[in-house]
């Protein structure tokens, strides 16, 4: 192209570039954080940020005119901008031609979320990349993309949809998902990270119940998978791509062959060969380590090779294996005080976090939105009907309120709300059993000081019941807080007190 030809083409202007510079932040952007929703707003004001659907369609018109000048002369137009500015336009062009296959990617995740076996073909998969390569993207890059589309719409769909709740603690678990799946900046993934992300491991902390395996699942379905053109297909079927295993689910003598295989005859017992989770686990998925806090310091020391070498070898056989998958581990356990105690190996544990990531408590859900039990009572008996039945939930949420103390601390979390709520459509009653220990001390206290609940006296007393029964004396109470040990002392029992009326109210 002469100097005259692109001195015709449209040139961009300041205002130009610093609104494409925000479309950039907003396309690359976390969708779950606050600073993204700023961004939202100020090329689309006025939007609501409650209907995912209407905001994107409402974004890709304002951002439509402003493409306009470049989109209607096609590439020429665009080699003749500064290498910056075509840099700069790229994020518009991307969300305009994503925004149009939303639709029809969403369908193919539907279809492909029920099914086993090949991935399934993708009629349209071909049509972005020609549009993609007709707006000047090079056809490796374009490809990528349609892998990369597809990839954010999954991510959605288990992230933004498959963890319910709209409590802040919620938000900042799917913000920190999605910064696990995609890291904090897209652009670096999208740049780099999109083919490493093997070598960033996960550990998922929270009690017995929170969802922590739901969690895992999203990082795990979320991956990326890559589009295979001469195919029409993506390489893998995200239905697969990730696999659990509950280290307290196997017999000592059996968690090794169920990790990492066995071949016939190694052992007495082995009437023939196995394929261990490892083998199992697709290049492009993830593989749970559950209750890893339980793990043997022999297994770990195993499970540490092979995370740093990503190979294994099946027992009795001799080959070396090569394991491509992420690792994500879960557990319940305060990893802090079972690694001051030997239990857990320090270097084990620094190879594992990449990521920390601590999945809320109900009662901390609870705390800070009055609204979230009432969703998940919702979200409970669809998934358990198979219909939105509204009568069935205000039935649910009226049993709920008059059968349980106020405050009810919720022990087992989401996994007790589920099954409250099929014993009430089944009974009509629940009663709480009240054998199961309660909730650590500590992490109740944390949660409360989250949410803001506590008075600055309540705040005290439970302080000081913790602390009592760290150390077992008033003296130490009364030193830790600079109290007298008299006035310790009556906080300590007014603590107590209180949670024997809790135990009473659940007993009735």
């Amino acid at each position: 192209m002469s100097y005259i030809e692109c001195m015709a083409m449209p040139q961009m202007r300041a205002a130009d570039r610093e609104f494409f510079a925000v479309v950039a932040d907003v396309v690359f952007g976390n969708p779950f954080s606050p600073q993204r929703a700023v961004l939202f707003l100020r090329l689309v004001p006025g939007a609501s940020l409650s209907d995912p659907a209407r905001d994107r369609e409402a974004l890709a018109r304002v951002i439509a005119p402003r493409l306009a000048p470049w989109v209607r002369e096609g590439v020429p137009a665009l080699k003749g901008l500064p290498a910056d500015d075509r840099r700069l336009l790229e994020p518009a062009l991307l969300y305009v031609c994503y925004q149009r296959y939303v639709p029809q990617l969403d369908a193919l995740i539907e279809q492909q979320a029920t099914q086993i076996g090949a991935p399934l073909t993708v009629p349209f998969g071909n049509e972005i990349l020609a549009e993609l390569v007709r707006r000047g993207f090079a056809e490796e890059r374009a490809v990528r993309y349609v892998a990369l589309f597809f990839q954010i719409r999954r991510a959605f769909y288990f992230i933004g949809h498959s963890l319910t709740g709209e409590c802040e603690s919620m938000r900042r678990l799917r913000e920190a998902l999605w910064n696990n799946v995609f890291t904090h900046d897209m652009r670096s993934y999208e740049a780099a990270l999109w083919s490493r992300m093997e070598d960033f491991s996960t550990v998922l902390l929270g009690e017995t119940g929170t969802g922590k395996g739901s969690a895992a699942s999203a990082i795990g379905r979320s991956g990326f998978i890559p589009y295979l053109p001469s195919q029409r297909r993506f390489a893998a079927n995200f239905a697969e791509t990730f696999i659990a295993i509950n280290l307290l689910q196997f017999p000592e003598t059996l968690i090794e062959s169920e990790l990492f295989g066995h071949r016939k005859g190694a052992f007495t017992g082995a009437i023939e060969s196995h394929v261990g989770v490892f083998e199992r686990c697709s290049a492009h998925g993830a593989l749970l380590l559950d209750e890893i806090g339980e793990a043997t310091i022999p297994m770990q020391i195993k499970l540490l090779q092979v995370l740093q070498e990503r190979t294994f070898t099946p027992l009795g056989g001799h080959e070396k294996k090569r394991f491509s998958g992420r690792v994500i581990v879960a557990t319940n356990r305060p990893l802090v005080a079972a690694r001051r105690d030997g239990r857990f190996r320090d270097d084990f544990f620094y190879r594992l976090c990449s990521d920390v990531i601590e999945v809320p408590t109900l009662r901390q859900r609870i705390a800070e939105s009055p609204d979230e039990l009432p969703q998940l009572v919702q979200h409970l008996v669809t998934r358990i009907t198979g219909a939105q039945v509204p009568e069935l939930v205000a039935a649910v949420l009226k049993a709920l309120g008059s059968g349980l103390p106020r405050g009810y601390a919720w022990p087992g979390n989401v996994r007790e709300l589920e099954q409250s709520v099929r014993r009430l459509l089944l009974t009509g009653r629940y009663a709480p059993d009240v054998s199961p220990a309660a909730p650590d001390e500590e992490g109740a206290l944390v949660d409360m000081v989250r949410s803001g609940t506590l008075t600055a006296d309540e705040l005290l007393a439970r302080y000081c019941a913790v602390l009592y029964r760290l150390y077992g004396t008033y003296a130490e109470v009364a030193k830790r807080t600079g109290l007298d040990p008299r006035t310790s002392r009556k906080y300590v029992e007014k603590a107590i007190a209180g949670a024997h009326r809790m135990r009473d109210q659940l007993a009735r």
